[in-house]
C-alpha cells in the first residue's frame, strides 16, 4: 500500500525524485512507509479503511497483515487515537518509548541519534521544520529507509547502502520494539500492526545478511 503522497515531508525535509526501482523493491519501502505512518500519527478514516482492506498470504508476515486488516475492520478512529496516545504519548510519556537511543542506550538524545544525524547529514537529509520528534524514533526511521529505497532524495540507495543503514540504525532494535508493541497492555490496533513490523524486520534482516 503507498502513501508516499500522505508521508511527504512527514518527518523529514527531501528533494524530489521519482527512479525506475524494482518491483519487490517498491513493495518493501511502501511497507516501511505504511509503517511510518502509522508509528508517526493515529490512523485517520481513510488509513484505517486502506488497512481494513488489505489481504496477506500464508507467510508469517502474510497473516499478520490478514490479522491486522480483520483488526483494523473493527477499530474507529477514535479508538485508535485512545490507543495511540496511550502507547506513544500518555500524561508525561507513553506506555512506550519508541526511540533508538533509548532502546540502545536506556537513555534519550544519546550517542545513537548523533550517528544518525551524522548519516542523515551525509544523505542530504534533514528534519522537517514542522517536526520536533528527534530522528531516531521509530517513525522516522522507517520513513527514511522507504525513501532510501525508492530514492526520494537522490538515486536509490544500492543494496549495500540499504543494508548498512538497517544494521546500524534499525536491525539492532527495531525488532524488540515491535515486540515489545505486541505485548504492550494498551495495544490493541498496534499489537496487530507490531506484528507485521516484527515479521518484516526479520524478513529484511535475513535478506541483507543473505545478500552481503
Amino acid at each position: 500500500m503507498s502513501e508516499e503522497s500522505r508521508m511527504s515531508d512527514a518527518a523529514l525535509t527531501v528533494p524530489d525524485a521519482a527512479p525506475a526501482v524494482a518491483t519487490e523493491d517498491r513493495l518493501r519501502a511502501d511497507l516501511y512507509n505504511y509503517l511510518g505512518l502509522m508509528l508517526a500519527a493515529p490512523p485517520d478514516e481513510m488509513l484505517l479503511a486502506q488497512t481494513a482492506g488489505l489481504s496477506g498470504d500464508e507467510t508469517p508476515l502474510g497473516q499478520a497483515i490478514t490479522q491486522l486488516a480483520r483488526v483494523a475492520k473493527r477499530t474507529k478512529p477514535a479508538g485508535a487515537e485512545r490507543e495511540f496516545n496511550a502507547l506513544f504519548i500518555g500524561l508525561g510519556r507513553g506506555e512506550l518509548l519508541p526511540y533508538a537511543s533509548y532502546y540502545l542506550t536506556g537513555f534519550l538524545n544519546e550517542k545513537p541519534l548523533a550517528v544518525l544525524r551524522n548519516d542523515m547529514r551525509a544523505r542530504g537529509l534533514s528534519r522537517a521544520e514542522n517536526v520536533f520528534e528527534p530522528e531516531d524514533n521509530i517513525a522516522s526511521l522507517m520513513e527514511m529507509m522507504g525513501a532510501q529505497i525508492v530514492g526520494r532524495f537522490g538515486p536509490a540507495a544500492s543494496l549495500e547502502e540499504q543494508k548498512t543503514f538497517f544494521n546500524k540504525h534499525i536491525g539492532p532494535w527495531a525488532g524488540h520494539f515491535f515486540a515489545d508493541l505486541e505485548a504492550a497492555k494498551t495495544s490493541v490496533l498496534y499489537a496487530s500492526l507490531a506484528s507485521v513490523g516484527r515479521a518484516f524486520m526479520e524478513i529484511e534482516a535475513e535478506g541483507f545478511r543473505l545478500g552481503g
